[in-house]
């Protein structure tokens, strides 16, 4: 088990290395690998493999990078499909350094203690079902509610084998603690925070687990919105790299004689270490056959990680309608009918609003067509502000029902221990496993992806100087790597 203070000094290392470039070989000879998933896990560690000087090639299934992380332009200008944010400005978040050598500005939208865990309340403009807004002094005084709510679950953990869902919890409390009961519209914005907090997991509440919810590692400096996309990022860490585009690989042989990847189209690529990158949900899917087969021990952990769904409905309007806010809400009796919208005017000058829901509101909205989504959504709209013009142009994304994906992100599950995400992270001999699945302190991040790739990528670099010892693949840790250059955030407009 890595505990977090020893996680955090190795991805210090590796994002130190990774900055600075890897040290040359004393032989010609090169080690290789090929990286399975052109996610930012997946690009991270090709890149870092190449600049430590071994041969890579990079197999992604889809016909474009990014994976879960997609900026589209058909608007004319990016609008993140997939994340959009990074989720603690600070130079210990490892992708920050990155973002900031870059200059790519980002738009800040919550600080370090927010009640929603991703966004601040004084930024929201809240509403019932029949447009009226919700009075901010109720919003804010049932989140304190929530918050106090939250800490009183705590009471209710037990051992490692007794756990319950958050849901449950919050029931059980609300029974015990009469006085934090909400009534009518009170009642409403109570089951809005909790729907906020689905988002957040990208589940239910009736899934997420009580024991081990809030066990992921928050980083300092706020969250800050991607104003140009996460594109610009991905472009930047994949040049100059070996990427082969539509190559969905099938199946996998492994063992001491290195890897063998077969794709679908007939190819085989033959290497001495392989990093698999792919989404946790393809993975669930058995979709890649292993020659042998995963160690029991790996299996299971495939089997108990839980993943998500959140999507996203991006509504593009002639003009602007809707107060100068950066979030708009709908509150009602039940999360499922609660609604979520992110103002991209605040952040870009578009007039964009971004529906966002989740769990099975989300499965339910990817049986529908795209134009019967943007219609759902729009109808959401048209609750709050009866006068909205009509959408010119829309976007949907289904993450779920997408074959590459087949899910959004992961989340702790009831029963399940956080350790799961350590577990799918150890490597198997020459395989080695990466991405926000595998991230114990970061999971469901892009930041977490990220460091992932790169700690895969040592891990690999180790296991062939561990039996190459004339090999010279030690990393150069210069000063000019030491220096961390943090994104710009704008302020709030």
């Amino acid at each position: 088990m890595v505990e977090y203070p020893t996680f955090l000094n190795l991805i210090g290392a590796c994002r130190t290395a990774f900055l600075a470039g890897f040290g040359q070989r004393k032989q010609s000879l090169s080690p290789s690998a090929i990286v399975i998933g052109a996610g930012f896990a997946g690009i991270a560690a090709a890149r870092a493999l190449k600049d430590a000087s071994f041969k890579v090639v990079l197999l992604e299934a889809r016909d474009r990078l990014g994976g879960r992380v997609y900026t589209d332009n058909s608007f004319g200008f990016p609008v993140d499909m997939g994340a959009s944010w990074l989720h603690g400005v600070c130079k210990e978040n490892p992708l920050a350094s990155v973002i900031g050598r870059m200059g790519l500005p980002l738009y800040r939208t919550s600080g370090d203690n927010s009640v929603l865990f991703d966004h601040d309340l004084e930024s929201y403009a809240l509403f019932d079902i029949d447009g009226n807004q919700v009075p901010h002094q109720l919003a804010t005084k049932v989140g304190e509610v929530f918050e106090t709510i939250l800490k009183e679950t705590e009471k209710l953990r037990q051992g490692p084998d007794e756990d319950m869902s958050i849901k449950q919890a919050i029931t059980i409390v609300l029974d015990r603690r009469p006085d934090l009961r909400q009534e009518g519209l009170a009642h409403e914005v109570l089951e809005w925070y909790i729907c906020r907090m689905e988002g957040w997991f990208s589940t239910d509440a009736d899934k997420i687990s009580l024991n081990s919810w809030d066990k992921e590692e928050l980083l300092s400096g706020g969250h800050g919105l991607m104003v140009r996309g996460y594109l610009p990022v991905i472009k930047k860490l994949a040049k100059g790299l070996d990427i082969r585009l539509g190559h969905r690989v099938t199946k996998i042989k492994w063992g001491k004689k290195g890897a063998r990847v077969s794709v679908g189209n007939g190819k085989t690529f033959i290497a001495d270490v392989a990093v698999i990158a792919v989404p946790i949900g393809v993975l669930k899917a058995t979709a890649i056959q292993f020659e042998p087969g995963l160690p029991e021990w790996k299996e299971a952990a495939i089997a108990d990680m839980e993943v998500g769904i959140e999507n996203k409905i991006a509504l593009h309007f002639g003009s602007v309608f809707w107060p100068n806010v950066e979030f708009l809400g709908v509150v009602s009796s039940t999360t499922y009918h609660c609604s979520y919208f992110l103002n991209l005017h605040k952040a870009t000058g578009h007039p964009v609003l971004v529906y966002m829901p989740a769990g099975r509101l989300a499965a339910d909205i990817e049986k529908m067509t795209d134009e019967e989504a943007a219609r759902f959504a729009f109808t959401q709209v048209k609750k709050i502000l009866p006068n909205a013009s009509e959408p010119i142009q829309y976007l949907v994304s289904r993450w779920g029902a997408d074959e590459n994906s087949l899910g959004s992100y992961t989340y702790d599950g009831v029963g399940k221990s956080h350790d799961v995400y350590e577990k799918l992270r150890i490597p198997v001999d020459n395989l080695f496993f990466a991405g926000e699945a595998t991230s114990m302190a970061y999971p469901g991040t892009v930041h977490g992806a990220f460091a992932t790739g790169l700690m895969a990528a040592e891990d690999c670099r180790m296991h062939v100087a561990g039996r190459h010892a004339d090999l010279d693949l030690c990393p150069a840790m210069g000063e000019e790597a030491a220096s961390v250059s943090v994104p710009l955030l704008i302020s709030r407009m």
